[in-house]
């Protein structure tokens, strides 16, 4: 089967969607599909077609940025190289970076009459409706919704995610949940409090509390600020922010003018040192903005899964992050207006070892629930039943949604 997928950002660029969709683009070639992924190209020195681990590479523009320029040059190109490369033949598989891909990968396969699956790992316009209040860009769900619809498969994270497709009038047998998973070649490595890469960025001896990811917007990262304010007094505790985004500047403005000595910031390391970075924290934060809590599933909290490393989430109650949490035991679910109980909580885990480690070996089962060989075995599945689909007439699709579960 020949797949064409379909996204801002692949190998080497490390964004959150990019890793992820090498590791399932890699791991299907390996399965011996016909793989190719329309990208972008964000490095001056980066070839316009490569083939990695089986994977044919079309980085079909370069774009600087995420400015609506750099989007819409990505959409256009997109457009022509999917009418250019798909056939009947072809599954194309439109991910959501950068946003509202869906609506253009959808449109130039059904030119091309090929199938679509569109892979949803956010949720637009409802997510910049949230984040800029401008309720105009509301009229871009219909012309979505109904790419949706026409979709062969509409791939979401979680349950929450999936109600709003379901919402939005795609049918039950179309939507399967299949989650996230932590980034390839991440390991688990005993806490220490006196690594080199601790030494070298000055918090040995500390309990480290980290963020590591996109400072995006969508991400509640106040609130981190806030609890390292509740716990400046102790000499012991680290807050600490690895990763750049569009929330970087505020919130290091934030902690400067807060005078918050024990918040340090640090850029992203390659995806090779990942483990060793993941392994300095000895609680990773993982947070929501109220609101967006349907509209996307932080993929960091499986990579902090991955590396055995206990989770602090910050965001609404009952959303499904805080059930994944509390239901796994990987670690504390508060919400924003209760960060006193919050630190107290992260007072437990730095003098209780037990209770850190029982949270540590719960995290590491959970990432074995959630790998790159289960999302690989899932999406081959997915795929056999579309092919064996392909030689009727009327595609007949399951009645009932495919899912996992997160328990």
């Amino acid at each position: 089967m020949k797949l064409l997928f379909v996204n801002r950002f692949y190998w080497p660029e490390t964004p959150a969607t990019g890793q992820l969709l090498t590791d399932l683009a890699e791991g299907l070639a390996a399965c011996g599909h016909e793989v190719t992924v329309l990208t972008a190209g964000h490095r001056t020195n980066a070839p316009g077609n490569e083939t990695r681990a089986g994977v044919n590479i079309l980085r079909v523009c370069r774009t600087l940025g995420n400015k609506p320029l750099a989007f819409a040059l990505f959409h256009l190109s997109a457009l022509r190289a999917i009418r250019r490369h798909a056939d009947r033949d072809t599954v194309v598989i439109a991910m959501t970076d950068p946003p509202l891909l869906g609506i253009t990968a959808g449109l130039a396969a059904a030119s091309r009459r090929a199938s679509c699956i569109q892979w949803i790992q956010d949720i637009y316009p409802e997510i910049a409706v949230r984040l800029t209040r401008h309720r105009w860009l509301s009229m871009l769900a219909g012309p979505r919704n109904g790419f949706w619809r026409k979709a062969n498969r509409c791939v979401t994270l979680g349950a929450d995610m999936a109600a709003v497709v379901r919402n939005s009038g795609v049918r039950s047998g179309k939507i399967i949940v299949q989650p996230n998973w932590g980034p390839a070649g991440v390991e688990p490595r005993p806490r220490e409090t006196d690594s080199a890469l601790r030494r070298a960025w000055g918090l040995s001896g500390k309990f480290v509390v980290a963020y590591s990811g996109n400072l995006g917007r969508v991400h509640d990262l106040g609130p981190l600020l806030e609890l390292a304010e509740l716990l400046r007094e102790e000499p012991d505790f680290a807050f600490v922010f690895i990763g750049s985004g569009a929330g970087e500047r505020d919130l290091r403005l934030s902690a400067r003018r807060a005078g918050l000595r024990n918040v340090t910031f640090f850029p992203s390391v390659p995806r090779g040192q990942l483990s060793e970075s993941l392994a300095i924290a000895d609680l990773h934060a993982v947070t929501l903005l109220p609101g967006c809590e349907n509209l996307v599933f932080p993929s960091k909290l499986y990579g902090v899964a991955a590396a055995g490393r206990p989770v602090l989430f910050i965001g609404p109650a009952g959303c499904e992050v805080a059930r994944v949490v509390k239901t796994a035991d990987l670690g504390i679910a508060v919400t924003r207006d209760s960060l006193a109980a919050a630190a107290h909580a992260i007072n437990e885990i730095a003098t209780d070892r037990s209770r850190w480690q029982r949270h540590a070996l719960a995290a590491l089962e959970f990432s074995r629930r959630h790998s790159p060989a289960t999302a690989v075995a899932t999406w081959r599945q997915l795929l056999a039943d579309l092919q064996a689909e392909a030689p009727k007439s009327e595609r007949t699709l399951p009645t009932s949604p495919v899912t996992r579960s997160y328990s």
